[in-house]
């Protein structure tokens, strides 16, 4: 099978009542990752982006940014859900051999959006919907059935945004860099017991680009260092109402993500893996989903969390840039994990460069608890 590179990459800063609307932050991405793969648009032939009509307040949400996104007399298809799905039809359509250089590009304007009345209507309309359960409220269910499960507390749920806002503070594109403590976590607004203010990612605004290129054109456009190699992949839903899978469970991440290992060639993830962005819209699902990545068993994420190994300094350092409790676009969540990837492998994320990074996982959900999952592994 051909290879799959990562030439190109851009985000916005992550803000709150960005001015600029959908098309200026999709060009505004877009001209900046052809330009950090070292092309034109001219060179591009497929373009897929990643948008929402609930999010984005209309119907057919991707035609108002098509023209900033070169897709004028090219081939354009839009994927609904996290960046990391959308990175995945792109490599398959480059894959079937119909396309050479695809443009991947998200964009999200949560504040002008209704996170609770939109995630509301993810719910089933006859009975489920009708009693106000949103993405903030089943999560709080989850996070409670882990703890049960598990014994576990808030307090260890509040180390991860303890560790992710502090990790912020060397990303000047997060939203909210942050040096709190555990007692500040605990001590924030309840939301959804058990979570709190401190627990929950923030409402957000930004954009991201990714260019994709098979391996033919990947030699010929870009340098070595540009070239990041899609190495792995792995997908996998769970069921669709919440009462029919155990929450605390991560069974379709725990498929998706050995797909992925085993494509990747990847036997021992916690000593081949040498960063991860782990979707962290709350807390408490940072340890969940990397006890479904196997880096630790199930009920141990928290303990792992609390010996240091996912700190910045740590065995392996888990959201750097912060995660997606300091900025969640969340449209663009999982194309800004794989564009840190991608820089963190180049060597290229600045402050919170953790070393020498030769292989990294990025991991997105999608539908409520972690419906769900993909997990890509990158590469030199």
């Amino acid at each position: 099978m051909e290879k799959v590179a990562i030439i190109g990459v851009a985000q916005s800063k992550y803000e709150q009542n960005k001015p600029e609307t959908f098309a200026e932050m999709v060009y505004d991405v877009t001209r900046r990752a052809l330009e950090d793969a070292g092309i034109t648009k001219d060179e591009v032939d497929n373009v897929v982006s990643i948008s929402s009509d609930f999010w984005d307040g209309r119907t057919i949400s991707s035609m108002a940014i098509q023209d900033s996104a070169c897709a004028y007399g090219k081939d354009i298809t839009t994927v609904e859900g996290d960046g990391t799905f959308g990175c995945l039809y792109g490599m398959m359509r480059i894959l079937s051999g119909s396309f050479g250089v695809t443009i991947v590009v998200a964009h999200h304007k949560g504040t002008e959006s209704n996170m609770n009345g939109i995630t509301n209507c993810a719910f089933d309309p006859l009975v489920e919907r009708k009693l106000g359960i949103d993405a903030v409220s089943s999560a709080a269910l989850q996070a409670r059935r882990y703890m049960t499960k598990y014994a576990l507390r808030e307090e260890q749920f509040a180390l991860v945004s303890v560790k992710n806002h502090g990790n912020a503070m060397r990303n000047p594109l997060a939203l909210f860099p942050m040096e709190i403590t555990v007692e500040d976590v605990m001590n924030s607004r309840r939301i959804a017991d058990p979570l709190k203010l401190l627990d929950c990612s923030p409402v957000t605004d930004g954009a991201a680009a990714l260019v994709l290129a098979a391996e033919r054109q990947a030699k010929k456009l870009s340098t070595r260092k540009k070239r990041v190699w899609l190495l792995g992949v792995g997908h996998c839903t769970d069921a669709y109402r919440l009462g029919d899978r155990d929450l605390a469970d991560t069974r379709a991440l725990k498929a998706a993500a050995k797909r992925a290992y085993s494509m990747a060639g990847i036997v021992d993830p916690l000593k081949e893996i040498d960063v991860a962005e782990v979707y962290d819209a709350f807390s408490y699902m940072e340890p969940l989903w990397l006890e479904g990545l196997g880096f630790c068993d199930d009920g141990k994420g928290c303990e792992y969390l609390e010996r240091g190994y996912f700190n910045f300094d740590g065995r392996l350092p888990v959201n750097p840039s912060g995660g997606r409790l300091s900025a969640n676009p969340v449209q663009v969540a999982g194309l800004a994990e794989l564009a840190e990837c991608v820089l963190q492998i180049r060597g290229e994320a600045g402050d919170r460069q953790v070393g020498e990074v030769n292989v990294a996982l990025a991991h997105g959900i999608n539908g409520m608890c972690g419906q769900s999952h993909c997990v890509w592994i990158l590469g030199r």
